[in-house]
């Protein structure tokens, strides 16, 4: 028996049959093209499911149940979108809407939580009894696992950690509150405090990188000059990193899970960014003398969305 994984992304739609170790066996894509109704999109996720299961093979009997992944919130209960702002959905049935093609179970989650359970099946927090998964992109978003399943509370915002107000009166956040934690431990977060730094230290390694162009300044060039010794990337690099030890702090005070794993596109800097920000966290972590969790990168990138999607019927 195998299970389909739908990832939902503003850019792409992939899908992949996914066995019960987390494996997966096929997979394409397709492009999103987000600006469409979104009962085309929901005609060319079954059109991926059927290119998949001819890939590898398959046929409805083999298929347990389907699951999605998107980039917002979902009712597990009614399995309807009751947001999606990329994509510009609001309470959409996407579960009846999918079932008109293939009448399987439907399970739908938040993108970075499928992730979560992706990397806690298969990937670096496998074995964990809990873990929180952090991405760390344009914004910043969570899974939190525990016993083997995604938890995402009673209304569907359980791991919206990326709106925890990190900082009070802090910079606006498009969420329409201020001083939430994707304002300050995010590539855009990133981008932000290197672009005020560079005002002040024009001739910094971050502005040559970027063709002293500010608006060519993005978080690759800012930890590659921090990684180089600039001094003004160093310091946007530890003012970030900063911020983001005290959210792992605040996590552990309320959930002390086993693991913490940092994963998205700023999590590509690797030790250098585990480095950092275990040599901060001691200063904020309240019970010193007792384990804390360990922290560590995602190890299954790209396929995480799938595999994790594909384990919500699983679950």
């Amino acid at each position: 028996m195998v299970y389909i994984g739908i990832d939902l992304g503003g850019t792409n739609i992939a899908v992949g049959v996914v066995d019960e170790k987390g494996n997966i066996l096929a997979q394409t894509s397709t492009p999103t093209l987000p600006d469409r109704p979104y009962p085309e999109l929901v005609k060319d996720m079954a059109g991926c499911i059927t290119t998949v299961m001819d890939k590898g093979g398959i046929t409805q009997d083999d298929i347990v149940s389907i699951g999605v992944g998107i980039p917002g919130v979902a009712d597990q209960k009614l399995g309807t979108v009751i947001f999606c702002t990329n994509l510009g959905w609001h309470n959409i049935p996407l579960r009846e809407e999918l079932q008109k093609y293939i009448n399987k179970p439907v399970y739908i989650d938040n993108d970075a939580t499928v992730a979560g359970l992706a990397e806690s099946y298969a990937g670096v927090s496998a074995g964990c009894q809990s873990s929180v998964f952090i991405t760390l992109g344009t914004g910043v978003g969570a899974g939190i696992t525990i016993n083997g399943k995604p938890w995402s509370g009673a209304h569907g915002v359980g791991s919206e950690l990326g709106h925890m107000t990190l900082v009070v009166d802090g910079v606006p956040c498009t969420c329409g509150n201020d001083g939430c934690v994707e304002r300050y431990c995010s590539a855009t977060a990133i981008i932000r405090m290197a672009r005020q730094a560079c005002l002040g230290c024009p001739k910094s390694l971050i502005m040559k990188l970027a063709g002293n162009d500010p608006d060519k300044i993005d978080a690759r060039i800012v930890i590659d000059a921090a990684k180089a010794g600039d001094n003004t990337a160093v310091q946007v690099f530890n003012r970030f990193a900063k911020y983001l030890a005290i959210t792992i702090n605040n996590i552990t005070a309320f959930l002390d899970p086993e693991m913490i794993v940092l994963g998205g596109g700023v999590s590509k800097a690797g030790q250098f960014l585990l480095d950092n920000v275990r040599a901060q966290l001691p200063r904020y972590l309240m019970y010193k003398n007792l384990p804390s969790p360990k922290l560590e990168l995602a190890k299954l990138g790209n396929e995480a969305g799938i595999i994790g999607a594909a384990m919500l019927g699983r679950e």
